[in-house]
């Protein structure tokens, strides 16, 4: 298909496009198609003139427009007339009765023009098989010869004028080509219009899912803060529960070096006397058995007086002196002394058959 010339539309100069791809090649220009449209009117006004200029004819054709070609790039049927003169080439009517009478299958022809609303498209033979190559397309669209009747009959039921070219064609190598092989076509091309909404739904599909994946990015990227900030909040709370037991384990030791009444109720005065196990186990003693330690001792000294023994009378007097000397002791001497009697009794621990 790449061989095949073929203009694509610009503007409303359709029927420069129709003629250059009739012709396979960039034959005419749109100032060489207006020279002939203006020849045409100067040839026109010359004709109306010969009625005389002063007719009301004449001065209504001086007002309108040119019908052979318009601003907008339109060129009438004669501008194309004529500029296909020049290659020894005539437009007959399709549809025309005279023609129709002449009964000639229409693959036998060379080219067709058609037009429908001021736009002009060729449909021509290349090598041995027929292409549209409507200026509107965007690309030349192959024909079968089956359907090239059924074609041209649609488009005179959609209100084609159809013109059939007559005259040898110029040669070209796409013609010279496709006389040697035959091409194959995939798919139909699409109207420029149809084509360029395409790229346009596929731009805005593309632009669409780019919007979604920087989205979807984003959504990552707000998770991935949101488990970093998690993950920094978890480790904070582990930093303050590890703080927090490390200050309790420092109020627990500071405590415990410090002591606390226990201590000082046991504190006694060791004047160089060996830490045995029995002052070990002293220093473990609560005051509740401190207590009963010393009502024991003074349950003791109470039995000792009434023995007749003189130890115990000597022992007995030095308890009741000691125990006069305790009334004018405070408690916590008291309590010192009879830990140190204590711990003298449970040192010896005398019995009657040592004595």
């Amino acid at each position: 298909m790449e061989v095949i010339f073929h203009e694509k539309q610009e503007g409303s100069l359709c029927a420069q496009h129709c003629l250059n791809n009739l012709l396979q090649g960039e034959y005419f220009s749109p100032v060489e198609l207006s020279s002939i449209a203006m020849q045409l009117d100067e040839q026109e006004r010359m004709r109306m003139a010969e009625g005389g200029v002063q007719t009301a004819e004449y001065r209504t054709f001086i007002q309108q427009p040119s019908g052979n070609m318009d601003d907008s790039g339109f060129f009438s049927i004669q501008v194309i007339s004529d500029a296909l003169s020049v290659w020894g080439l005539e437009l007959i009517l399709f549809n025309s009765p005279e023609y129709q009478t002449l009964g000639i299958d229409p693959v036998n022809e060379r080219a067709f023009i058609c037009n429908y609303k001021e736009h002009w498209f060729t449909v021509r033979k290349l090598g041995r098989q027929w292409f549209n190559l409507n200026s509107l397309l965007t690309g030349p669209e192959l024909i079968s010869d089956t359907y090239l009747a059924l074609f041209l009959a649609q488009l005179q039921q959609e209100g084609y004028s159809i013109f059939v070219v007559k005259g040898e064609l110029p040669d070209c190598e796409a013609d010279q080509l496709l006389q040697m092989i035959q091409v194959h076509q995939m798919q139909r091309p699409r109207l420029i219009g149809e084509d360029a909404a395409a790229r346009d739904q596929r731009v805005q599909r593309t632009e669409e899912g780019n919007r979604l994946d920087d989205g979807n990015e984003g959504n990552a990227m707000m998770d991935e803060d949101e488990e970093n900030l998690q993950r920094a909040l978890t480790l904070s709370r582990q930093q303050i529960d590890m703080e927090d037991e490390e200050a309790d384990l420092r109020r627990a030791i500071q405590l415990s070096m410090q002591g606390g009444p226990r201590q000082n109720l046991t504190d006694l005065p060791s004047t160089n006397r060996p830490q045995t196990s029995d002052t070990c186990r002293q220093e473990s003693l609560t005051q509740e058995e401190l207590r009963q330690r010393r009502q024991m001792y003074f349950d003791k000294c109470q039995q000792s007086k009434t023995e007749p023994h003189g130890s115990f009378e000597v022992n007995t007097k030095a308890d009741s002196a000691n125990s006069e000397q305790g009334s004018g002791m405070s408690e916590e001497d008291m309590l010192k002394a009879a830990m140190n009697m204590s711990l003298d009794t449970g040192g010896s621990s005398p019995n009657p058959q040592d004595k």
